[in-house]
């Protein structure tokens, strides 16, 4: 029986075919980048604080460490010093050997900036991990035993918290063989009976271009702190349907009407032609330019912990 082929909502599909990919090459050859800015890394780290209350902090792309109701969770874990054969712009937030024992892990998608095996192996703890549906016998075959995956709007209740894999608009390869094997999404996090005092929520967005699903995703959870990409961008002919560009994570952000926007997905890798100078910049500018409020944008770096608190 062949195996499944996963698609987008509405049937969207990608044309990342080799003729394209040499067109962008070709394009990107004529342009000089200067990656000289590199996200600032927190001082000094404080795991204990971090784990002493619910709190995310930002490893770096679209690595978090989560602490939340009593689960310590992190997001697309990886430490990888080098992705697409260029170095890493900057040193992930936490080093790996100082990293907390992990409870869960949530995988967004299979491709290789967001599934590290390395990465997730040297994960202290034994994790439950949570992957999108069809890639969960690709981990068993690497030896990972607690792997649990999910299609779009299931959900899972690990120690009274409810987590829910939602959809994104992207893709997934790991090999020339499997194109779309398995899906992509992101998460919502929640508790799972929530009523007046309950924790906040975090959704997750992984990665995706811009969809209907933001709205959709905002009308079916009342979302608190939204973790949304805004990095490998450009060029915009080729990138659109697959990554936001940062006004379109915006407009993402209030589709999913969420209360807090944290930015994600650039400035670790260098992964298309934008610069995450350039990233940050079209993202303070629509953020002005739409009058949003200011305390809503919470823009981290490396190592830095940001407290998740009720009523904020």
């Amino acid at each position: 029986m062949p195996k499944k082929i996963y698609e987008n909502v509405d049937g969207v599909a990608l044309d990342n075919s080799m003729k394209r990919f040499q067109q962008w090459r070709k394009e990107r050859r004529t342009k000089q980048k200067d990656l000289f800015y590199i996200i600032p890394q927190v001082s000094s780290l404080d795991i204990e604080g971090m784990l002493s209350q619910n709190s995310m902090t930002w490893i770096g792309h679209a690595t978090f460490l989560l602490r939340y109701c009593g689960l310590t969770i992190v997001t697309d874990p990886v430490w990888a010093k080098s992705m697409a054969f260029k170095k890493r712009l900057a040193e992930p937030g936490i080093p790996l050997e100082r990293m907390p024992s992990v409870d869960v892990v949530l995988i967004s998608h299979g491709h290789y900036d967001h599934l590290d095996f390395p990465s997730l192996r040297a994960l202290k703890g034994d994790p439950v991990i949570l992957v999108p549906e069809g890639l969960k016998a690709k981990l068993l075959r690497k030896g990972f035993r607690k792997v649990e995956e999910l299609a779009w709007w299931q959900s899972i209740t690990i120690a009274g918290v409810q987590i829910d894999f939602v959809p994104t608009q992207h893709w997934t390869r790991r090999t020339l063989r499997d194109t779309n094997r398995s899906h992509w999404g992101g998460w919502v996090i929640q508790e799972e009976k929530r009523e007046l005092g309950s924790a906040p929520s975090i959704y997750f967005a992984g990665d995706s271009g811009y969809f209907r699903g933001f709205t959709e995703i905002g009308q079916r959870y009342n979302l608190d702190y939204v973790l949304m990409p805004i990095g490998a961008y450009e060029p915009e002919w080729f990138m659109s349907k697959q990554h936001v560009t940062p006004e379109e994570a915006i407009q993402a952000f209030l589709d999913s009407g969420g209360k807090h926007f944290i930015p994600m997905h650039y400035g670790a890798f260098f992964l298309a032609d934008d610069t995450p100078k350039e990233a940050l910049d079209r993202l303070y500018a629509e953020w002005e330019r739409r009058q949003l409020d200011t305390a809503a944008l919470n823009v981290l770096i490396h190592g830095e912990m940001l407290r998740i608190e009720n009523g904020k």
